[in-house]
Order: C-alpha cells, then structure tokens, then sequence
C-alpha cells in the first residue's frame, strides 16, 4: 500500500502554521495554538482539526513548504475511524464511483481527452477549440481520478483506485493526458506525487490547453467585455500555479474579473461538500456570502472551472440574477460558436 511522504521536522520548524492560521472555517488564537495542534495531528493524537475540518482543500495551497497537511488529517481521521459524513453518503460515494468494466475510450492515439466520470466534460470538449482532441475521449469510472474520497477521509480508497486509473491510461498507450476536470490534473500531479505513484504519462492542465488554443485563434475572438465571478473550485487549492492561467485567458477573450473578497487565495468552495460533512447552516451560509459578494463587485457572470460547482450553484446564482457559465463556454462564446447569453 502507498504510505504519504510527509516529514514530521517540516511542520515541527514551521514559522507560520499558515495552513491551520489562514483557515476560514476555523479560528485560531495564533501561531502557538495553531501549531500545537497540528503537531497532534501529525503525532497520531486526537485534535479538535480533526473534528473541525471541512475538507475545503485550501491548507494544500496555504502551506508554503509542501508537506501535504490535508492528505495528513484525511489519513488520521480514516486511521481513527471518524467519518466526515453520515456512513451511507460515503457508503454512496464509494459504490457509485465502483469500476465496473463500463467506460467509453474514443479514437485514442498519442492524447487522451480526459472527462473523468463527468459526463458534462464530453460535451465542452468539443468544437473548434477541441477540434484535434475531441474524439479522443475517455471516459468513465476507469478513469476517475479519485480524489473525492479526501472530502470523506477515505484516503485507502484513493491508494487503491488511483494507481489502477493510471494504469488504465497507460494501457491506452497515450503520451499526454488533457485533463477536462480540474480535479483529475490535480490528482495526477499533487496527489500521486504525495504517495509516490509513477504517471507514465504527461497531465495536461486544460486550462494551459484552452490558452494556446485561444492564442491560435486569436483572429477569431471578439472581446466579451463582461464581468465575471469566478468560482474557483476545491481542487484548484491543489495547484494553486495554475491559478494565473484563468486572467491570462480572460484577458484574452475581453473578460474582467473585478476585485472581490472571496477569490484567489481567499476563496470560497460551493459549499456542497460542506453541507455533506457540516450541515446546512454552515453551507448556506458559505454560499449566501459567496454570492453576494459576487454582486457587490458588480458581477455579471459566475465563471465556473469545475462542473460539480457549476452544478451546485447554477440556480442559487441565476435566482440572484448572474449567468452561470463555464470558463470554455465563454471561450466558445468569443469565437463565435456559442451564442451570447445576457445576464
């Protein structure tokens, strides 16, 4: 079984404990308190974090020096046998994410398109950006990437599942993997580099994929000149280099994202997993204040990265008058393949 590289010396000598600090659904009185109780945690003691975590991912990215603290408190709680969620929803998840030998592989040569078990990403995947790539799909529970379990602390479900979906790539014979999923990228990069899982491939982000696309079709934009809020997923906090590509690719396409409180480092998840693992009130309120503080920036769109988010608060925005939509769509939408919707 593939056991986390992690060393106990790196959170020993931290100067800031920033990933427990700069948490937003946890308080802390400062540095001596934070640390003490991560050093519980990395210990094998019980602590109130591992009661406490939503599992927003975001410690990944606020720790500086790379020592997995969400992967850490994911393994203790399975290790101590705390549930974040009732059983039958991590039952749920668990079996409804199975293989079980049904998956859709398209006409596949050196590249992969990934659309993970997503089937929204088949239909993104299309079109003039998509053009070489598009019949290239693979898609299916094969070729999930299992992150989800971290959200329930079933990190033994990911050890076992994960080599076994780049195994499955591998025997595609494919040199690059598109990931369509945000998520997925994540999982091929920061995760099994955690556990030390050989990717015989090359992940591709598809966000680094859509901005050289749109360089090459740069003739055919018209600039948007829209407003937009992104909702920057749970799985971005696990690449957080990548976040620049998002203004890169706007920038292109004549789209601005105005200045708010919730973004960049300081962003809030959709809050779903949250109402799994946290209940109601806490969700809610994590949306409630997302969405407004989408409008007060003067938001005309809510840009989305990651489907699962788009999902969850498609209609939550739409009723308080933002127009959801994909960051590809909107790139479909400044060459002129997808029809402008107006907000």
């Amino acid at each position: 079984m593939y056991k986390l590289k992690f060393n106990e010396k790196v959170c020993a000598t931290c100067p800031s404990s920033d990933c427990l600090l700069k948490c937003q659904y946890m308080t802390f009185s400062g540095h001596k308190e934070a640390h003490a109780e991560m050093m519980k945690i990395v210990r094998g003691k019980d602590s109130r974090v591992l009661h406490e975590c939503v599992t927003c991912y975001a410690c990944e990215e606020y720790c500086k020096r790379g020592n997995h603290p969400f992967y850490l408190i994911s393994e203790r709680r399975e290790e101590k046998g705390m549930l974040t969620a009732a059983r039958p929803i991590t039952n749920q998840w668990i079996n409804m994410t199975e293989m079980q030998g049904k998956y859709l592989v398209g006409d596949v040569k050196d590249k992969a398109l990934s659309c993970c078990y997503i089937a929204e990403l088949g239909a993104l995947g299309t079109g003039e950006i998509f053009k070489d790539v598009a019949t290239a799909g693979a898609f299916g529970a094969e070729f999930m990437c299992p992150a989800v379990h971290t959200h329930f602390a079933q990190m033994s479900v990911i050890k076992e599942r994960l080599p076994v979906v780049i195994d499955n790539f591998r025997r595609l014979g494919v040199k690059e993997v598109i990931c369509l999923h945000d998520e997925c990228y994540g999982t091929f990069t920061s995760i099994a580099s955690a556990y030390g899982m050989e990717v015989p491939f090359k992940p591709v982000y598809y966000m680094d994929f859509l901005l050289e696309r749109m360089k090459e079709l740069k003739s055919k934009i018209k600039p948007l000149n829209i407003k937009v809020a992104y909702q920057r997923p749970c799985s971005n906090r696990l690449i957080p280099d990548k976040l620049p590509l998002v203004k890169k690719i706007l920038n292109l396409i004549g789209v601005k994202m105005p200045k708010r409180v919730y973004q960049d480092e300081n962003c809030l998840c959709c809050g779903e997993v949250i109402r799994s693992v946290s209940g109601y009130k806490l969700a809610d309120d994590v949306q409630k204040r997302n969405i407004d503080d989408m409008l007060e920036a003067g938001a005309e769109y809510c840009m989305f990265n990651c489907p699962a988010c788009q999902v969850a608060l498609s209609e939550k925005v739409s009723k308080r008058g933002l127009k959801p939509i994909h960051i590809i769509d909107l790139c479909k939408m400044a060459i002129g393949e997808k029809e402008r919707e107006v907000a």
